[in-house]
């Protein structure tokens, strides 16, 4: 069993480690897809087709190898003067670039004290993104997943979100998120690991069968 504790003490590799299960799983999916799928829009990333959430995602992962951090990264800005960077490039480029960041990328995570953390954990949810647009399986799950609760617990935590107890179908110990509880006691989830992802970053939900009693679905977002 996993102290509650456990959660708040951070595993410098871990990031790293989820990067690498997502490269593993991710990329041999993507050269392996027709050159059409790639200008297919995504749900999650409105205006942005899936070759450009890519480019995206190796934008930001080349960033962090290279300590490029000048004023106003990662803003919609920056974003799109990364993307637009990459416009003459092909996917397969794009992908290349994908590959080397998911692989190298997590040293540096590691080193950086925490403060990079988040940002495997975007990498993974963006690769669900993809999933979903794709009508692959593997959406906000798979070999990352448990490497993902963790740093979704953790930072949940550090961002002070509304606390929030959750049991999951196929997790056998409960989740708790979130600040301490005070005056407002926790906000309570039942459902699957994929729908809480997809809860605690923004994403639809259309469908999914899950519970949520004491907040809102837009309290629980980590990116919103």
């Amino acid at each position: 069993m996993v102290s509650e504790d456990a959660y708040d003490v951070r595993d410098p590799e871990l990031p790293g480690r989820l990067l690498l299960a997502e490269r593993d799983a991710l990329l041999p999916l993507l050269r392996a897809r027709p050159g059409a799928d790639f200008a297919l829009p995504t749900a999650a990333c409105p205006g942005w087709s899936v070759r450009e959430l890519l480019a995206h995602c190796s934008a930001v992962l080349m960033r962090v190898v290279e300590s490029r951090f000048e004023p106003g990264v990662f803003s919609p800005e920056s974003n799109d003067r990364d993307i637009a960077d990459r416009a003459g490039w092909s996917t397969g480029e794009v992908v290349d670039e994908l590959e080397r960041g998911m692989t190298e990328a997590g040293p540096v995570i590691a080193g950086a004290g925490g403060v990079l953390d988040g940002i495997a954990l975007g990498e993974w949810v963006h690769a669900g993104d993809v999933r979903e647009t794709l009508g692959a399986p593997g959406a906000y799950g798979g070999a990352g997943l448990p490497y993902a609760l963790t740093l979704l617990v953790r930072i949940s935590r550090e961002k002070e979100r509304v606390p929030l107890h959750a049991d999951l179908d196929d997790v056998d110990e409960p989740l708790r998120l979130g600040s301490v509880p005070g005056d407002r006691p926790p906000a309570r989830y039942l459902g699957d690991s994929a729908t809480l992802v997809r809860l605690c970053s923004g994403r639809p939900v259309d469908g999914a069968r899950y519970e949520l009693a004491g907040a809102k679905e837009e309290e629980l977002n980590l990116f919103g």
